[in-house]
């Protein structure tokens, strides 16, 4: 990577949404103590508010929600090597168990997880909201990085260009 940024604030909520809309899915790591990995799971992330909180939807029950209410501390991984986009998140986690809330992020592919719909007893939101993020990004697909690199190996020369950076939420 050739050049780190800071993005800040309205910009760095920018790009930390952009990355997470085009990521989506995440691995959220709770239980930072042990890191051991036994509390890392997949997860989608469902929005990024005007304030740079991350949204998810969870079970209240869930070992991740009870996690969360022992220890907030939390990490997001995203990749997506395909695009040659990739960022950690640290943040604060909570659980939210607003009405309002879960029908404005609700959308029809949440039934899968939530039979009864929106009012289904066990549905909460788990609300991350960032202390630091940092992003790398590869200009280019990955057929092009291939060429670059190739390109790169035979020349002596780094054809291979980005940026990486800290995100000020």
């Amino acid at each position: 990577m050739s050049d780190t940024a800071n993005e800040h604030t309205v910009e760095g909520i920018d790009k930390l949404r952009r990355l997470v809309e085009e990521i989506n899915t995440c691995l959220f790591c709770t239980n930072l103590k042990t890191n051991d990995g036994a509390t890392t799971r997949p997860m989608g992330a469902v929005k990024v508010c005007d304030k740079g909180n991350i949204w998810f939807f969870s079970e209240k029950d869930s070992d991740k929600n009870k996690e969360i209410e022992q220890d907030s501390s939390v990490q997001l991984f995203f990749a997506h090597p395909g695009k040659g986009s990739y960022m950690v998140v640290n943040g604060e986690a909570s659980i939210v168990t607003d009405k309002e809330k879960i029908e404005e992020l609700w959308s029809p592919v949440v039934n899968i997880w939530f039979k009864e719909g929106k009012n289904d007893p066990s549905i909460s939101l788990i609300k991350v909201k960032p202390t630091s993020a940092y992003f790398w990004d590869t200009e280019g697909n990955q057929m092009i990085n291939f060429l670059r690199m190739a390109a790169s190996v035979a020349t002596g020369t780094n054809y291979i260009s980005g940026n990486e950076g800290k995100i000020k939420i």
